[in-house]
């Protein structure tokens, strides 16, 4: 379910991993206590450091500015000479990471009923000593390291400084005095939870009495009461709660509970948000099971051993609108990420994924096998998932091609009745749906939201009334395969690219009018006309034979050789056809080829003008290449579809501008219209023929086409993997929301 999105290879076990919310940084720690910042989008590594030992450079780095503010040299040892110890926990603090967190715990408690009166937005602005400001925190048993990467300065706290007790875990608290600055609470070996401000850098208050053992883990959330709470996880197997509203100023605060949550010790929190509820917290135990509970009662909801025998050491609250089945995410040291049903379906566990598929197969040996030490679920786009393994940070994403085939069928006016075709495996099936007849609030254009984003006004769920049908023909193929319609809705396509097949069915009784071998397919939007990129099947490359005479294994080479100049010249020699289906349901040749150019077709993108994607001869950089290795285009389905394929995917580069390889030709001269674009994503066009959209990775292109081609401007919506045009709006996917 999920794919490659970005890899980092490292020599040591990463075991603790953090995303931040709105850049795209990653910060890691491995077994050798190397912390790094890793700017997985641009493929760079900002920042690297020693934080277990004493760094040098930070350390010369510390001695330089000093003098250059003309401080005199301190008298003792200056903090970062002081060894940190091994890290234990890695994080970022700023503006984005405080508003995104006190979102979520207010989202989270807003869900529930009672709330309504209680949760307000608190969200005040941000102290002086985080503006502008992107804080790198390291947690390390001997001192927290505070980093500003703005400016590179530093500031160490040693545990001197907060009672002399080795550093486990650290919170940042959402709410504090306007003295005290930005609160973070560190959780201490001796069960104390100690609370440091950075603006004066001194302890300012302690939470005591809780736990018997050391604190292994700490979490702060709303209550649907609207009261801040901080909750914590120590070796002691208990789960005790502290009020983290720092109105009143006390400097020691005791616990408002403390229940017994795992034998052997608590080793992680996460908070879970429940539509229509009061939020869930999930925990995970050295008992090798994972609990979750209500935080309005602190009853235990579930428990449940995900994978037998194996403890977890990870866990996160999964919400992806593509598998609204799934609701947590979990990893033991194994090789896989492993999700957990929502109880309304089956609440198993099941793996999510296969991590060692994802990367380059030189990373694992069957001596080095794939192991997962630590990972973490993106807090704002939930379709990107980081581990942290023993061979290096695997950044992964939601793969569309785990999703079924699917494509809509034109509704008729005036009919209430909706239909789509999908196909799972090698089955045909139409889906009809009606949405319900009773006037329903939500749906015109005078319901408003609010702002926890549930529609004002007693708007009632949309009821959907489905029937399934199996066609009786049935599809020659079960791996991935791409469905669209034709502009009619009379005639349905199904491409497999990786066979590489298509077939055309007739909509009124499911007979095949037309099939033959192609890898893209793209249909005209004013007329029932398509083209393919005819592709000839390349000739099997033979297997050479190990050991035997070396003249076999010659003849062998020769003619793998061979095969492989044979696949390479009938790929190049692939051409662009154009075909029309007839009323009578027959499909005639218009055009054996398009365009003159000699390069190999790419793309193909349907409308109301034909896209020819080429692959263009320019070399690619040996950086620019790891940069693409990961990037993979995504195939759509439906109205002005784009298609495709892999391999293409490492001839475009992110890291280079992109080429201008993109040709529009008219369907009915097949003369080259205007002159050479970037290959976009994929293009949309709307029904009335008047506008176009084509998508790039970071904006949508949109042009008028009537009276004359005309460019009308951009919009910054990135990663964006589908459109549809509708009465001059264009609707835009992305992974994670609709535009």
């Amino acid at each position: 379910m999920l794919r490659l999105k970005a890899f980092r290879p490292n020599h040591d076990k990463i075991l603790k991993i953090q995303l931040h919310p709105t850049h795209p940084w990653l910060v890691t720690a491995d077994a050798s206590d190397r912390v790094s910042v890793w700017n997985w989008e641009h493929r760079q590594i900002i920042y690297e450091l020693k934080a277990g030992g004493v760094d040098e450079r930070r350390l010369v780095g510390a001695k330089l500015e000093k003098l250059a503010e003309g401080e005199s040299e301190p008298r003792g040892k200056p903090t970062e000479a002081m060894r940190g110890g091994s890290v234990k926990q890695v994080n970022f603090y700023d503006d984005d990471v405080r508003f995104w967190q006190l979102w979520r715990n207010r989202a989270a408690a807003a869900e529930a009923p009672a709330a309504v009166n209680n949760v307000t937005s608190t969200f005040t602005s941000p102290a002086p000593s985080t503006k502008g400001r992107h804080f790198l925190v390291i947690c390390c048993e001997n001192k927290a390291i505070f980093l500003d990467l703005v400016t590179m300065r530093g500031r160490d706290v040693p545990k001197q400084e907060l009672d002399n007790r080795s550093l486990l875990c650290m919170e940042f608290l959402c709410r504090s005095t306007a003295g005290e600055g930005p609160l973070v609470a560190f959780g201490g070996s001796d069960g104390v939870i100690r609370v440091l401000s950075m603006i004066s850098w001194k302890l300012v208050r302690r939470y005591t009495g809780g736990h018997k053992g050391a604190i292994a883990c700490l979490m702060t959330f709303m209550a649907s009461s609207g009261e801040a709470l901080l909750v914590s996880g120590g070796s002691d197997g208990l789960l005790v709660l502290w009020s983290a509203d720092h109105v009143h100023d006390s400097r020691e605060l005791v616990p408002k509970l403390s229940l017994k949550a795992h034998d052997g010790g608590v080793v992680a929190i996460e908070l879970s948000r429940v539509i229509g509820g009061a939020p869930q917290l999930i925990t995970i135990g050295a008992d090798k099971t994972l609990a979750i509970w209500d935080t309005m009662s602190f009853k235990e909801l579930r428990r449940i051993k995900p994978v037998p025998k194996m403890s977890c050491h990870s866990v996160a609250s999964w919400c992806h609108p593509r598998a609204p089945n799934l609701d947590i995410l979990t990893c033991v040291k194994d090789s896989h990420i492993w999700a957990i049903e929502h109880p309304t379906y089956s609440a198993l566990t099941r793996p999510l994924c296969e991590l060692s598929s994802l990367i380059p197969p030189q990373y694992t040996t069957p001596s080095k096998k794939l192991r997962v030490y630590c990972m973490v679920a993106h807090p704002l786009q939930p379709h990107l998932v980081a581990t942290g393994t023993n061979v290096g940070v695997i950044i992964s994403e939601f793969d569309p091609k785990s999703l079924p085939a699917v494509a809509p069928l034109p509704t008729p006016l005036g009919n209430r009745e909706h239909s789509a075709v999908y196909v799972i495996e090698r089955e045909l099936k139409l889906l009809n749906f009606q949405l319900s007849n009773t006037a329903n609030p939500s749906l015109g254009s005078n319901g408003s939201i609010s702002d926890t984003g549930k529609l004002k006004g007693d708007a009632e769920p949309l009821h959907v009334k489905q029937i399934k049908k199996h066609i009786s023909t049935p599809v020659p193929h079960d791996s991935h395969s791409v469905v669209s319609v034709s502009s009619s809705g009379k005639y349905l396509a199904i491409v497999w690219p990786d066979i590489p097949y298509f077939s055309i069915y007739k909509v009124s009784d499911w007979s095949i009018v037309d099939s033959g071998s192609a890898r893209l397919l793209a249909w005209d939007t004013c007329r029932d006309r398509f083209a393919i990129l005819e592709s000839a099947v390349p000739p099997r490359i033979p297997i050479i034979p190990k050991g035997g005479s070396s003249r076999k294994a010659k003849e062998a080479a020769a003619a793998a050789a061979q095969a492989a100049a044979a696949a390479a010249n009938a790929a190049s020699a692939a051409t662009v056809q154009v075909r029309i289906l007839l009323d009578d349901g027959t499909s005639n040749i218009l055009m054996r080829s398009i365009g003159g150019r000699s390069e190999p077709v790419i793309g193909l993108h349907g409308g109301a003008l034909l896209g020819v994607a080429y692959r263009t001869s320019r070399r690619v950089s040996a950086g620019a290449a790891m940069a693409i290795s990961a990037i993979q285009p995504m195939p759509l389905s439906g109205f002005g579809s784009s298609f495709t394929t892999i391999d293409d995917a490492t001839h475009r580069s992110a890291a280079e501008a992109a080429p201008q390889n993109f040709q529009l030709y008219s369907w009915e001269s097949f003369e080259p219209v205007g002159g050479l674009l970037p290959q976009p994503e994929w293009t949309a066009w709307d029904q009335t023929v008047e506008y176009c959209a084509f998508a790039y990775q970071k904006y949508i292109v949109i042009s008028s086409l009537r009276p004359q081609y005309r460019y009308l401007g951009d919009v910054a919506i990135p990663y964006a993997t589908g459109g549809v045009w509708h009465r001059r709006q264009l609707f835009v996917a992305t992974p994670t929301t609709i535009e």
